[in-house]
C-alpha cells in the first residue's frame, strides 16, 4: 500500500471509534425556560437530549441550601406535560422506526468503511458480505424474532421504559419502577397484591420488583404470566428488568381488552414498538380512529426499513467488486454525510409535531415550525435548541473522512 492509502486508512480507523463514540453520545439537546421555571431550581431550563437510540434526561440534581432534590427532575416528562397543553404529542412519539434501527444502521455504517479501507475487491467483497451478514441476521432476530427486544442497545430499553411512566410523581428516571408497581397494584386482585415488596422502603420499591412469577387474573379469568421465575428481584436499570417491566406494562393492557382482541407477548421489537408507539400517541389524546392510522403508517415503514436495509447491503456488495465507480465512492460517502441526515431526519420530526397539533390540547395555537437551531418562542417560553458532542464529533469524523477519500482519489488518480 502507499503512504497516501496507510493514512487514509488510520483516518477510517479513528472514525469508525468515533462512530461507536457518537452512537452513545448525546448528539442534540433542547431547552424551555420560562418565568416559571426560575433559574436558581432549572439552571438549564427543562432540558432534555437527543441519542441515536432515544431521548433522555438532560437536567441535573440541584444541590444547594435552598434547593432541596433527592433526584433530578425527569425534564423528558416535564416536557411532554408542557408540550400537551398546546396539543403536541408526547416526545416517544418521534422517530419510532428510526431510534430502534439506529443500531444497525451505525452498524451498516461500519461496515461500508471498513469495505473502503480494503483495497483489495477479492478480500472486500467477502469481508464486507461477512459482515452484512450478521448484521441482517442480528436485525432479524431483533426486529421480528422471540425476545428480540433483548439484541436491542440498553439506552434504547431504558428510553422505552421511562416514557410509560406517567403515572408516578415528578422525579428521575427511576419513577418508572413506581409506575409499573402501581399499574400492578390496580391490575392485580387484593389478596394477590403481596408480588410487591410492600414492607421495603419506597427507595426500594423505586428500584426493585420481586416475585414476578405471580399470575395476573382479571375479572374474566383470563391467566396472564408475569414472568419467570418466581421470587426473582432486579434492578430497574438492567436492560433484562426493563424489558421484564415492559412485558408486564403490555400484558396488563392486553388483558383490558376484550378476549378476541388480544395478543400474546412475543418479545420482539416490532410488536413492541407498534404497542409503544399506540400508548405514547394515546397518553394524553387517546383518539383511536387518529390513533390507528398512524400505527398502521409506522408498522408499515418499519417493514420498508427493514427490507431496504437488506436491499442496500446487496447493492453495496455489488459496487464494492470494483475499487472504482459511484458505488463504490457511496462506501465512504455516505457515512461523510451522517451529520445531513441527522439535521434532515431531526428537522423532520419537528415539523411534524408542530404540523401535527391534536385539536384536544388546551391552547389552540396555529401549526408551526419548532426552532431546529438557535433560539425560539412559543407562548411564555423560550426555546433553545443547538448541537452537543455527539453532532460535533459526527462533524470530526466527517472532515476525517473526507481527507480520507481525498488521499484515495489522489491515489487512485497517480496510478
Amino acid at each position: 500500500m502507499s503512504k497516501r492509502v496507510i493514512i487514509s486508512n488510520l483516518l477510517i480507523l479513528a472514525s469508525l471509534v468515533l462512530l461507536v463514540i457518537i452512537y452513545f453520545a448525546p448528539a442534540w439537546w433542547v431547552s424551555l425556560t420560562a418565568p416559571n421555571y426560575p433559574e436558581d431550581a432549572f439552571p438549564d431550563g427543562v432540558r432534555i437530549h437527543f441519542h441515536m437510540n432515544g431521548v433522555f434526561n438532560g437536567c441535573k440534581k440541584i444541590e444547594k441550601e435552598e434547593v432541596t432534590e433527592e433526584e433530578a427532575l425527569d425534564c423528558v416528562h416535564e416536557m411532554d406535560t408542557i408540550n400537551h397543553y398546546v396539543g403536541m404529542y408526547p416526545i416517544a412519539a418521534g422517530g419510532v422506526v428510526e431510534r430502534p434501527f439506529s443500531l444497525f444502521l451505525m452498524s451498516f455504517l461500519g461496515v461500508m468503511l471498513l469495505g473502503f479501507a480494503c483495497t483489495k475487491p477479492k478480500i472486500r467483497v467477502p469481508l464486507m458480505s461477512m459482515g452484512f451478514a450478521v448484521i441482517a441476521i442480528w436485525m432479524y432476530m431483533t426486529w421480528y424474532g422471540a425476545d428480540g427486544l433483548k439484541y436491542q442497545s440498553a439506552g434504547y430499553v431504558r428510553a422505552l421504559v421511562s416514557a410509560m411512566d406517567q403515572d408516578a410523581e415528578r422525579g428521575g428516571e427511576t419513577d418508572a419502577g413506581k409506575s409499573v408497581i402501581k399499574r400492578m397494584q390496580e391490575a392485580l386482585p387484593e389478596d394477590n397484591v403481596s408480588i410487591v415488596e410492600q414492607q421495603a422502603s419506597e427507595d426500594e420499591i423505586t428500584r426493585k420488583l420481586a416475585g414476578l412469577g405471580s399470575e395476573l387474573v382479571s375479572a374474566e379469568g383470563m391467566q396472564v404470566q408475569l414472568g419467570e421465575g418466581a421470587g426473582k428481584v432486579a434492578d430497574i436499570g438492567d436492560k433484562e428488568a426493563n424489558i421484564e417491566m415492559l412485558k408486564i406494562l403490555f400484558l396488563i393492557d392486553q388483558n383490558k381488552k376484550p378476549a378476541n382482541e388480544r395478543e400474546e407477548w412475543t418479545g420482539s421489537n416490532l410488536q413492541v414498538m407498534r404497542w409503544h408507539y399506540e400508548q405514547s400517541l394515546g397518553r394524553y389524546f387517546n383518539v383511536p380512529e387518529e390513533i390507528e392510522p398512524l400505527v398502521k403508517t409506522m408498522t408499515t415503514a418499519s417493514h420498508v426499513v427493514f427490507w431496504g436495509i437488506i436491499a442496500a447491503m446487496i447493492i453495496m456488495v455489488w459496487g464494492a467488486r470494483k475499487s472504482s465507480g459511484p458505488l463504490y465512492w457511496l462506501l465512504i460517502l455516505v457515512p461523510m454525510a451522517l451529520p445531513v441526515f441527522f439535521l434532515i431526519e431531526y428537522s423532520a420530526w419537528l415539523w411534524w409535531y408542530g404540523h401535527n397539533l391534536n385539536a384536544m390540547g388546551a391552547f389552540t395555537v396555529k401549526p408551526f415550525m419548532p426552532t431546529v437551531f438557535g433560539q425560539g418562542k412559543v407562548a411564555q417560553f423560550t426555546t433553545h435548541s443547538y448541537p452537543s458532542i455527539g453532532f460535533g464529533l459526527m462533524l470530526l469524523m466527517s472532515a476525517l473522512l473526507a481527507v480520507a477519500a481525498l488521499m484515495r482519489h489522489k491515489d487512485a488518480r497517480d496510478k
